[in-house]
């Protein structure tokens, strides 16, 4: 799948490579030891966070905007924020 970006910078590796170095890492942090068996609510709950938590720095806050650039409903935003425990305030 492409990189959905519109003016690609050929620096930037893209976020599939940077989330593959990030596991690569997780790996190699278990010495040899098996994951969760939950690992794969663990990596989705963790990458939507930081995505949530990101966009809301970049709409100054402003739930609307952000629930429109993540394509949700404001009322889903607003749950998630609220199970993530995602302060609001800037």
């Amino acid at each position: 799948m492409a990189d959905s970006r519109s003016d690609p910078d050929p620096e930037y590796p893209g976020l599939k490579a940077c989330i593959e170095e990030a596991l690569n890492q997780y790996f190699a942090n278990l010495d040899g030891e098996k994951p969760s068996g939950r690992l794969y609510y663990l990596v989705q709950s963790e990458v939507e966070q930081a995505l949530l938590e990101r966009i809301l720095l970049e709409t100054g806050g402003n739930q609307r905007r952000a629930a429109e650039l993540l394509g949700l409903n404001r009322n889903t935003l607003r749950k998630k924020i609220q199970e993530y425990g995602i302060s609001t305030k800037q």
